[in-house]
């Protein structure tokens, strides 16, 4: 059954004056997976998820413990979407512990790790998810200290993480990474943005091959249009008002239609996987 809050027919004009924005003051709310059924496929894991206090994140976190898993929440500072995601997780009988900072940062990244071990004991799952983007559509007027802000953002998190977390990963653990479907196709108005998630589809298809020999695996996803708040945060309203329209099924995606990807590539399910993207994007083809 689709979310009751799809948008078939355009998004209602928004904007956000800062990233990567705040999920309470959007309209319509994204949907999230509240009406998800566990089974225990991540029953007593521990996982760290940048970006978890909105979006996909939350949705992440809200599934991870709906399978009963507790979660440490990585974002900026947007202390009451994470203070709600918080309240969703404890719902479920899971624990949430809240980590706010600068993950352009690698001693915040590294603390992320250290701070999520000494609180629950373990890392089993590393869900590598944040991210920011700007809407240019001449190179020329990509500045620099723009394009490295956005790959300090991006995708530098990924690598410091990666190597934080190895230390505490053990055979049946994953790493999982948002991409995007612009790593596959391009995208002319988010060419640095596009840049960073080909970055971390080839990240995570290398760490795969180093990580596969201790049983750690390591996995992306890669949403086309999704309905989050990095949307009325990054793309002028008028934009907004058409987002996601352009797909075979008429409509930006929901955060919970994305959540059970990362379930699976953290459980036992995706045991014989390793180095894949899967692709959620309402049927935009790409290339590979």
């Amino acid at each position: 059954m689709e979310p009751k809050n799809m948008q078939t027919n355009g998004t209602p004009k928004q904007e956000q004056e800062r990233q990567p924005g705040i999920e309470s003051r959007m309209e319509p709310l994204p949907h999230q997976p509240k009406e998800y059924k566990g089974s225990s496929k991540l029953q007593d894991k521990v996982a760290l998820i940048t970006g978890g206090d909105s979006g996909i994140g939350r949705a992440v976190a809200i599934t991870y413990a709906k399978e009963g898993a507790d979660v440490a929440i990585s974002y900026l500072d947007e202390q009451d979407d994470a203070e709600e995601t918080r309240r969703l997780v404890e719902a479920e009988g899971r624990k949430c512990l809240l980590l706010p900072g600068d993950i352009k940062d690698e001693e915040h990244c590294v603390n992320l790790v250290e701070k999520t071990v000494k609180e629950f004991g373990k890392l089993n799952i590393l869900v590598s998810n944040a991210a920011i983007q700007y809407v240019v559509d001449d190179v020329l007027e990509i500045s620099s200290a723009q394009f490295e802000e956005v790959f300090r953002t991006n995708f530098f998190p990924l690598f410091y993480l990666t190597k934080a977390s190895v230390k505490h990963m053990s055979e049946g653990d994953s790493i999982i990474a948002t991409s995007s479907i612009n790593a596959f196709q391009g995208n002319a108005i988010f060419m640095d943005y596009s840049a960073t998630k080909g970055a971390i589809t080839a990240w995570i298809r290398s760490i795969a091959q180093s990580l596969a020999g201790k049983g750690i695996r390591a996995n992306s996803v890669a949403p086309g249009p999704v309905w989050t708040p990095l949307i009325p945060a990054s793309v002028p309203a008028d934009n907004v008002e058409n987002f996601g329209q352009s797909n075979l099924m008429g409509r930006p995606g929901q955060p919970s239609e994305h959540a059970w990807a990362y379930v699976m590539l953290a459980s036992d399910e995706s045991s014989y996987m390793t180095g894949q993207t899967i692709h959620i994007n309402g049927g935009q083809y790409t290339s590979s």
